[in-house]
């Protein structure tokens, strides 16, 4: 991958997009969620899905029936 590129599940945008169809469905059952709670659940949810990824490669890399020169 280029360095100005980045998964979906990377950008903010996505997520905050992601977040605010959420927010709204919620808001129409009754539950009230500010632009804020949004900005911090999208930013949490990037720092999440790049740890989720590391744990992913570091856990392949350790049950790989293959070494590593």
């Amino acid at each position: 991958m280029s360095d100005d590129l980045k998964a979906r599940y990377q950008s903010r945008t996505v997520w905050g997009a992601l977040i605010a169809i959420a927010a709204s469905l919620a808001n129409a059952a009754g539950v009230e969620v500010t632009s804020g709670d949004g900005a911090e659940l999208a930013d949490l949810i990037v720092a999440a899905t790049g740890t989720a990824g590391g744990l992913v490669a570091l856990l392949g890399r350790i049950s790989a029936r293959r070494r590593v020169r």
